[in-house]
């Protein structure tokens, strides 16, 4: 992989994807959203990985958006160039089909913590604040931080966040559920994978189909979520083949109702 941009490292059923730009605390620009799309389709086009890992390389897991890299846009560029196309990765991210566990190894701000939030799981060290700081800038959230954060977070504690410029340590992240699980300073990843073998143990295509139902329940893609349940469901159906085959075959199917 790149030496920046969203590094893949793959250990059997567990992929590490680590946001590497060091030198900004892993601020994100354009290159740096469009290696992590780049990340997740490597990933999910691995079909023995059951489980994705996520994490900062250094100090931080990530500062959120380069303001170098956005300062000087135009509103238009900025809206579309930026918050949207950030928007669509971001989602990407959280719709992988596998599990994932975000590592915090280092401070989660602004798109940082929106970063975060696209994980399944949260595991933070000690050390680390989490919050949104952008009103500070005079903007605000654009990666999900008012959307998919309150779905899973509660809109309280992201108003305190977004409006009060509230900043959490690691164990009052714990105890607003902003995190998952607290652990020593350098030892993030680690406990990541430990979780991660745990999950790579199970049925994965129950984690798969369990993830969808999830985020149906949480109002959270819901149309795309239901047409792939029902997609899968379909697929594995006798008619289903029956059609593919009178298809092939020129000829008028003959549907039997078997599933």
């Amino acid at each position: 992989m790149a030496e920046k941009g969203v590094r893949v490292d793959i250990d059997g059923p567990i992929a590490v994807m680590t946001v590497s730009r060091p030198e900004k605390l892993n601020a994100f620009d354009l290159d740096m959203l469009k290696s992590l799309a780049s990340a997740c389709d490597t990933v999910e086009a691995e079909a023995n990985v059951r489980v994705v890992i996520l994490t900062g390389e250094g100090k931080g897991f990530s500062a959120g958006g380069d303001i170098k890299a956005w300062g000087a846009m135009s509103a238009n560029e900025f809206g579309h160039q930026w918050v949207r196309f950030g928007h669509r990765v971001f989602d990407r991210l959280a719709t992988l089909r596998m599990p994932l566990i975000a590592a915090l190894n280092g401070h989660a701000l602004g798109g940082g913590l929106e970063l975060a939030g696209a994980a399944d799981i949260r595991i933070a060290e000690s050390q680390i604040r989490i919050g949104l700081p952008e009103t500070s800038l005079g903007m605000v959230p654009g990666w999900s931080g008012t959307q998919r954060l309150v779905k899973r977070f509660g809109a309280q504690i992201v108003r305190r966040m977004v409006l009060g410029g509230e900043m959490f340590s690691a164990e009052a992240a714990l105890g607003h559920g902003l995190v998952d699980q607290v652990v020593e300073t350098g030892t993030a990843v680690a406990a990541a994978k430990e979780y991660a073998a745990r999950i790579a143990t199970r049925g994965p295509a129950a984690l798969e189909i369990s993830k969808l139902m999830l985020a149906v329940a949480n109002g959270e893609d819901n149309g795309a979520a239901v047409e792939a349940l029902g997609s899968i469901l379909v697929a594995k159906t006798g008619d289903l083949k029956e059609g593919v085959a009178a298809f092939t075959e020129k000829r008028a199917a003959q549907f039997k109702g078997e599933w």
